[in-house]
């Protein structure tokens, strides 16, 4: 007789992604032009955004990989003529990481799993808490859209094939 009831798999397949722990790396919310800013400035500041993905395997020989999602949004005051940028209001600079296990996953996948669906797993996370804090900043929230880690992962691809060639 079996110890299993009849209908149910021996074995529950292992998830191919699971997330062990998310955190925040490391922060930073800087106001060069405090308090003066909050009193001179007339509109809302211009904020460019820059993202980067990082990927490391913890341990050699284990299947334990950390994913930084990196975020810098710098805000400068904003001209009338569309020029160069007025000087900065803010720097906010985030790094926020999640530590995954992969199981079962093809060895060619492991890449686009770490740079793609990793991020994707982080992102909403991240977002929030660069809102929050240049919310809390005294400044109107960053609101970041939403990233194509696919299409932003085969563009690095692409240079980097290039590069090579």
């Amino acid at each position: 007789m079996s110890a299993t009831p009849p209908g149910l798999p021996e074995a529950t397949p292992a998830t191919p992604i699971s997330v062990n722990i998310q955190y925040i790396k490391d922060l930073s919310f800087e106001v060069p032009g405090a308090p003066m800013i909050y009193t001179t400035l007339k509109a809302p500041p211009r904020v460019d955004i820059n993202l980067d993905v990082q990927a490391r395997r913890i341990q050699d020989g284990q299947n334990v990989f950390e994913v930084t999602l990196a975020i810098r949004a710098e805000a400068t005051e904003p001209t009338s003529n569309g020029g160069a940028p007025g000087p900065r209001v803010f720097l906010a600079e985030l790094a926020y990481s999640g530590v995954f296990t992969l199981a079962g996953i093809p060895d060619n996948t492991v890449e686009p799993v770490l740079l793609v669906e990793c991020p994707r797993i982080l992102f909403p996370y991240a977002r929030s808490i660069l809102s929050d804090v240049t919310r809390d900043g005294g400044f109107p929230p960053v609101l970041v859209q939403p990233i194509d880690f696919l299409a932003l992962w085969q563009k690095n691809r692409e240079k980097a094939t290039a590069a090579a060639n």
